[in-house]
């Protein structure tokens, strides 16, 4: 399984989106994911490097 795998390994692991979250739920690995997000959609366009608006305007704010 893979979500066991993802678990077992010591490498910094990320999920995202409702599937793969009632999935770890439902094995019970959720506190050996290193993190979690309940983003899903736009998480995984974040995670894509896709521009969000907000993200942008954050971006552009914070240069002055």
């Amino acid at each position: 399984m893979i979500a066991q795998a993802i678990a077992d390994s010591d490498a910094f692991s990320i999920a995202g989106g409702g599937d793969t979250l009632a999935a770890i739920d439902l094995f019970g690995i959720a506190d050996k994911i290193s993190y979690i997000s309940t983003g899903g959609g736009a998480f995984l366009e974040f995670v894509e490097g896709k521009k969000l608006p907000a993200v942008v305007m954050l971006e552009e704010r914070a240069k002055g």
